[in-house]
């Protein structure tokens, strides 16, 4: 349902649109309601919009092989659902619910996937943006992230040093994490060209 929001800027994302960007973008944003437990998209379908909550909070699901769901990200007004078009995927591993109602924006996937090819300001906008997801993904706060670095570090398992991350002990790593490694895993080998999966 296509509504009017008093201030499309209220999402931070779109707020820190270079003015020329957000010019283009304008009329191709549309408002809409975004009612508590409406599904915007389900795992492994074709995208046809992404959203841009302003007051509505959503929550990204992934459904694990033993069936039980894990919430992998929280999505608020600070970002975009249907991060992985940025990618090059048309789909996603996930399932994107409203948990909290309230009001967004979306555009048309292609649009974005249009105006991310461009190369410019908006491409390094999202891409900037998803290192606060780890993150959020995690449940921690970007320091946490850091944290659990230096005590992988110790264990002899990765080097770190200025935010850049060498494996040196991938089995081990692997052996520490849980099932999420062969999640992020699939989705890689999902959207990356073969010669390049991890």
């Amino acid at each position: 349902m296509k509504v009017t929001t008093a201030d499309p800027r209220a999402n931070r994302l779109l707020a820190a649109l270079p003015d020329a960007e957000w010019q283009r973008w304008q009329a191709e944003l549309e408002g809409v309601r975004m009612p508590l437990g409406e599904v915007l998209h389900e795992s492994g379908r074709t995208l046809a919009h992404v959203y841009f909550p302003t007051t509505a909070i959503v929550s990204l699901l992934y459904v694990m092989e033993n069936g039980a769901s894990a919430e992998i990200a929280v999505v608020g007004n600070e970002g975009v659902v249907g991060i992985s078009l940025f990618m090059g995927g048309e789909s996603t591993p996930s399932r994107g619910v409203v948990q909290s109602a309230g009001q967004g924006l979306r555009l048309r996937s292609q649009y974005i996937k249009d105006e991310f090819n461009r190369a410019g300001a908006v491409m390094h906008l999202l891409l900037r943006y998803t290192q606060p997801l780890i993150a959020n993904m995690l449940g921690v706060r970007r320091e946490g992230v850091i944290e659990a670095a230096l005590e992988l570090q110790k264990l002899g398992l990765i080097r770190y040093a200025r935010g850049h991350i060498s494996v040196l002990d991938r089995a081990g790593l692997e052996a520490r994490g849980c099932e999420c490694y062969a999640v992020v895993k699939k989705e890689c080998d999902r959207l990356l060209p073969q010669r390049l999966a991890i």
